[in-house]
């Protein structure tokens, strides 16, 4: 008998439990939700504050260090078709790139094309520090070297020229006309040869877009640096005392 009263009180139970756990299926009824904003209004915990003080102390000190020295400011638009900022991201991109693709390959570096969207900010007058490349390069981005044939080339250069942004180049000499026509193209102060192949320091974002972006639809090969471009610019900073970089002839526009 207490056997069949204790069957009886499990299967109560089990479907008293079933039933309270039926999963009704239907359309979504509502979703709530609301915004916590951060801001000064949360009050940071003292211990934890305590606790990340000295770390956040020390990348401060070492991200405000001076490295070097910036006579005026680098800008993204002070120049029609080449800007001092843009010219200076390009020309240390080549300046340290170059020895590494020729200690790794035995190859010469022709050129480099980045993209204006790229150079997230300016550098003011004043001491440079490596915040001022975080703030530059904030992405991520690897410094690779591509090989393309003087077609492939002759593309990208057409894209370059016919863009209504300011990409940045070091190592080659553009001259359009008035339209965007491509009037002259010089490569290393030599004449663009269309039956030879040429290698181009670009960033991985670039080349990992391919068709997408417009810069690379064609690569015969490319070489890994293993470099970050941000660390390109800190180890030019580093380098250098004063930075100099000016809008010049590298890119121009002719008026007919």
């Amino acid at each position: 008998m207490i056997d069949l009263k204790f069957k009886q009180i499990v299967a109560i139970v089990t479907f008293c439990f079933l039933f309270s756990c039926k999963n009704t299926t239907g359309d979504l009824a509502e979703i709530q939700g609301k915004q916590i904003p951060i801001d000064a209004s949360i009050k940071p915990t003292e211990s934890i504050s305590e606790f990340v003080s000295p770390y956040k102390n020390r990348i401060n000190e070492v991200l405000d260090s001076t490295l070097a020295y910036a006579p005026k400011p680098f800008l993204l638009d002070d120049g029609k078709r080449n800007t001092s900022m843009g010219n200076l991201m390009a020309d240390i991109v080549f300046e340290e790139t170059a020895p590494i693709f020729k200690s790794r390959t035995g190859k010469d570096l022709d050129f480099v094309v980045l993209n204006y969207g790229g150079v997230r900010s300016i550098i003011s007058a004043g001491n440079v520090s490596a915040r001022n490349a975080y703030e530059v390069m904030p992405f991520e981005n690897y410094i690779v070297v591509v090989e393309l044939d003087g077609s492939a080339v002759r593309k990208l250069i057409d894209f370059v020229a016919k863009a209504t942004r300011r990409h940045p180049v070091s190592g080659i000499h553009i001259v359009v006309d008035k339209n965007s026509g491509l009037e002259a193209v010089d490569i290393q102060g030599e004449p663009f040869d269309e039956s030879r192949n040429y290698y181009v320091a670009t960033s991985d974002y670039l080349v990992q877009g391919g068709p997408s972006i417009g810069f690379f639809n064609e690569m015969i090969s490319v070489t890994d640096t293993d470099y970050l471009l941000r660390n390109a610019i800190i180890d030019h900073f580093r380098k250098v005392d004063t930075l100099k970089a000016v809008v010049d002839d590298r890119f121009i526009q002719l008026d007919k």
